[in-house]
């Protein structure tokens, strides 16, 4: 399937999409570039918040971009990675049997698949700024990620759909 047929199959059974994707031969790269292709959609959904503040603080755009670009894409993957080993580690100490590139594979693709929302999120950002609105679509994003990661995890590493 396709990279959008499978982030909207995740809405529908995420855990089939992930089993899908664990089924493929292990590459490391391709968990590399599910992840940054995650965080180039984070980072472009920031500009719309980025061009806001940039208007209403009199701030460099450029700047702001560029601080953006530095935390999202080149520092944000290893915190990811972090975040990765230790929920493998906490799986395999409640009984968990899946290897450390599932554990990976999970965390990428359901920060990925969210990625809908997190536009949705910079949009609203953008053109609403803070409120209720921007708190609903991030506790949306809150509850789809966490949705997506922990059906990738029970696959990953128990084996469920």
């Amino acid at each position: 399937m396709s990279l959008v047929q499978d982030i909207v199959a995740t809405y529908r059974g995420p855990g089939r999409v992930l089993g899908r994707l664990l089924a493929a031969p292990v590459h490391e790269g391709r968990a590399l570039a599910i992840l940054m292709g995650g965080c180039a959609v984070l980072f472009v959904s920031r500009w719309p918040a980025l061009a806001r503040q940039a208007h209403l603080e009199g701030a460099d755009l450029q700047m702001l971009m560029g601080a953006a670009l530095l935390g999202l894409v080149f520092i944000l993957p290893l915190m990811f990675y972090l975040i990765a080993f230790l929920a493998h580690g906490v799986a395999r100490l409640v009984g968990g049997q899946g290897s450390a590139y599932g554990a990976r594979l999970a965390l990428f693709w359901a920060f990925l698949a969210s990625a809908p929302v997190l536009l949705l999120y910079g949009l609203v950002a953008g053109f609403i700024g803070a409120g209720a609105a921007l708190s609903a679509v991030g506790i949306l994003w809150v509850i789809v990620f966490s949705w997506f990661w922990i059906a990738g995890m029970m696959r990953a590493g128990w084996g469920q759909k």
